[in-house]
């Protein structure tokens, strides 16, 4: 009895040593900076501040740490691609961060009509009957939900100056600068956005079975959108 009773003590000293090497290993992992040793095909040789802002990567848990109303204001950030210069690089990420705004909450509308709690299509495409709503859906939903949030003010920009090399990967030298910005919106203008294509798409149709099923589709939809961005 005494055997079975040190040789399970042993076993369970032996399984906790384990676990606690493995976690401090798991910890070492975890709290290395390997920030400087990301492998990039170019060098920053200039930009507008000596740290790159952190509400780049994600807005909204950068606008939580830093106190702002959260539950007021939704925040959206946008990095363009290197341009020639900083003024078309900054005014292409002033302009397309709203667009990546109404291209969001248009794509999440787009997937809340694809299925009904049914796995039924909201919006089938062999019935004729939902063709002034594929239309709409195709090629005017984008345009309408941009018109509604043209309040999205513009809060923050960043830019750099980048040296790409040949010999770090580019694909040729040359000079390019990025610009990244940060937007603010409110909550309610999300709503509005999302509740007035709810109605335009409800008037879009003459069926009334399919006015019900786009409004149940979208019944919820704004909050829906706000915890799919856990906010």
């Amino acid at each position: 009895m005494k055997l079975i009773i040190m040789t399970l003590g042993l076993a369970f000293l032996f399984t906790t040593s384990c676990s606690s090497t493995k976690s401090k290993e798991m910890k070492k992992v975890e709290d290395v900076d390997i920030s400087e040793n990301i492998e990039r095909d170019y060098k920053v040789r200039d930009a507008s501040t000596n740290m790159r802002p952190g509400w780049i990567v994600d807005a909204g848990v950068w606008a939580e740490k830093q106190s702002y109303d959260v539950n007021k204001y939704k925040f959206f950030s946008y990095e363009t691609e290197p341009k020639v210069s900083r003024e078309m690089a900054c005014n292409l990420a002033k302009a397309n961060v709203k667009s990546d705004i109404a291209g969001e909450i248009t794509t999440f509308i787009q997937k809340k009509l694809g299925a009904s709690e049914e796995g039924v299509a909201t919006i089938d495409p062999n019935n004729p009957m939902t063709q002034p709503l594929r239309s709409y859906v195709e090629n005017s939903l984008v345009e309408k939900v941009q018109a509604i949030i043209v309040g999205a003010s513009i809060e923050k920009t960043y830019w750099e100056k980048r040296e790409f090399k040949k010999d770090l990967g580019a694909k040729r030298d040359y000079f390019g600068y990025t610009c990244a910005t940060l937007a603010k919106i409110d909550r309610e203008t999300i709503s509005k956005s999302i509740d007035q294509v709810r109605m335009d798409m409800m008037n879009k149709t003459q069926s009334s079975e399919l006015k019900a099923k786009v409004e149940k589709a979208l019944e919820d939809a704004d909050n829906d959108f706000m915890k799919m961005r856990g906010l």
